[in-house]
């Protein structure tokens, strides 16, 4: 049986003089002063006049005098707390009410994570704390398992990822539905392709992909028109201090197709001998990396990313061929002509886009820095022109350059068009009016040979204090996607470069919509 809480312990017992009852849970002390139960004189008289003497008053004890209204509970709960104190609650249940939390008042789960071993809970949340700890746990060695290839790269992926996981899961279900719903998440993780670098498509939690996908086909849906690109097309000012070539040189090009004599090497700044054959390829030493300011040792040095030697240091990690590499116009334009597109024709041209997004790959030649491949893609990153090119008559191949442009011999032999035949195919997909866009776009028009004033450059859109970014930079954290991730054997593709860059543009694009629309 329930112990009493002593309630009526100040109520005087209705048949005090009566009452048997062992455990009465009424007061049995007529004279206490401080019985709370007044009492309530009715006279009980004969049925009719006639009988008898009416006999002597009877008293009748109640709860609370008639006379008072109905007390609410609250009054009642202060007058009991005044005059007896409440019963606590055993201590467990203390404990358990103490630490419940409602989800819509919490904060977030107070966790942490170590590169060493699973994640722990801080929270003592409607779920088991025990519970959830142990459904992380499972979370955690699945996503060890997933994770296996590039934990090396970040330690604490498998266990930040665990954490979110497992808190998207809370969030979304019931006390219930909890272990189901951690079941479901685990199957899911374990059906997902193994990962082989960190912004592999599998990488992140449930919602990460869920994001993802979404921002992709947003992305997709929007085909850029040149409606979306008008207020992004650099101004003449703009692209003259960014280093684009607004005017054809004088003269009319071409007479010096190619480097007699000696120059000095792009690479280690040594002068050498332009010739297509030498006696030894590994003559240049240098760094294909660039350099960085790092700290090393408490001090700030200046390093090649390729390899960390310090720039003091003599030598390079690399050896290769001497190239060179020229960048002034007049120059340029002694080895191959410049020219501007066609003026847009009255009665049109169906074939001529408003829109191109384009990316060429280059190599050392003979003849400097020549183009190698050129790709376009339309405003929706469809494919419209990829051709490798040819080099012109008395150009010699001195280095691919495959680390970065990703030509080889076998791809360069498959050429049949030189850049004379590149530029006139290129003439019935754009003209005057086309608004192009690339990233470091004049350097890919000075290879082309090309002068265009309606441009979109993303490598300005994104500058940062005058410096640009690299692309490769800009797609992983805007886009959280791996561009040029070929390496030294495969080089980058410039097909992807340009949907990569029509991609980041389109996301510029979306973020300032969302900007517009929530203000």
């Amino acid at each position: 049986m329930f112990s009493s809480l002593g309630l009526f312990k100040q109520t005087l017992c209705p048949v005090v003089d009566e009452c048997q009852g062992t455990h009465c849970p009424f007061s049995h002390d007529k004279h206490s002063s401080k019985l709370e139960a007044d009492t309530l004189v009715f006279p009980v008289s004969l049925m009719s006049a006639s009988a008898g003497p009416s006999t002597p008053s009877k008293t009748i004890p109640i709860k609370r005098p008639a006379a008072d209204p109905v007390e609410s509970s609250s009054q009642m709960n202060k007058k009991r707390s005044a005059s007896s104190p409440m019963l606590e609650p055993p201590k467990k249940l203390q404990r358990t009410l103490a630490g419940v939390k409602t989800r819509g008042n919490e904060k977030g789960n107070e966790a942490s994570s170590t590169s060493t071993g699973p994640p722990i809970l801080r929270i003592i949340a409607a779920c088991p704390v025990p519970v959830r700890q142990t459904m992380l746990q499972t979370i955690y060695s699945h996503f060890q398992v997933l994770y296996h290839n590039i934990l090396d790269l970040d330690p604490t992926l498998a266990s930040d990822h665990a954490l979110r996981q497992e808190a998207e899961v809370y969030e979304t279900s019931t006390k219930a539905s909890y272990r189901n719903a951690v079941i479901q998440s685990v199957g899911a993780i374990k059906r997902r392709p193994i990962p082989d670098k960190i912004f592999h498509s599998s990488v992140g939690t449930e919602g990460d992909i869920v994001a993802r996908k979404a921002s992709e086909k947003a992305l997709k849906n929007l085909f850029l028109t040149k409606a979306h690109l008008e207020p992004f097309v650099h101004s003449v000012e703009e692209l003259e201090k960014w280093g684009f070539l607004l005017q054809v040189p004088d003269g009319p090009g071409g007479e010096r197709p190619f480097h007699e004599g000696m120059i000095t090497c792009d690479r280690c700044k040594v002068q050498f001998l332009v010739q297509k054959d030498v006696d030894d390829p590994m003559e240049c030493k240098f760094h294909w990396g660039r350099i960085q300011t790092r700290n090393v040792g408490g001090e700030r040095t200046r390093v090649y990313d390729c390899c960390s030697q310090p720039t003091s240091e003599a030598g390079g990690c690399t050896s290769g061929r001497h190239v060179f590499y020229e960048k002034e116009p007049e120059e340029l334009h002694a080895r191959h002509a410049f020219s501007e597109l066609l003026p847009v024709k009255p009665e049109g041209n169906p074939t001529q886009l408003d829109v191109i997004a384009l990316d060429c790959e280059m190599c050392y030649t003979t003849g400097g820095m020549r183009v190698a491949r050129v790709s376009c893609v339309d405003g929706n990153a469809t494919t419209v022109f990829d051709e490798f090119v040819k080099m012109d008559e008395g150009v010699e191949i001195i280095d691919f350059n495959t680390r970065f442009s990703g030509i080889t011999q076998e791809l360069y032999d498959s050429a049949v068009l030189q850049l004379f035949d590149i530029r006139k195919a290129l003439d019935g997909l754009m003209n005057q009016n086309t608004i192009l866009v690339g990233h470091a776009l004049n350097n890919d028009l000075n290879t082309l040979r090309i002068v265009h004033r309606r441009c979109v450059d993303t490598s300005i859109i994104f500058q940062r204090n005058g410096y640009r970014r690299s692309l490769r930079d800009l797609v992983r954290q805007h886009l959280g996607i791996a561009i040029q991730a070929g390496g030294g054997t495969k080089g980058h593709s410039s097909v992807e470069d340009s949907i990569a860059t029509l991609d980041l543009l389109r996301w510029h694009i979306l973020e300032k919509q969302k900007t517009i629309t929530s203000t």
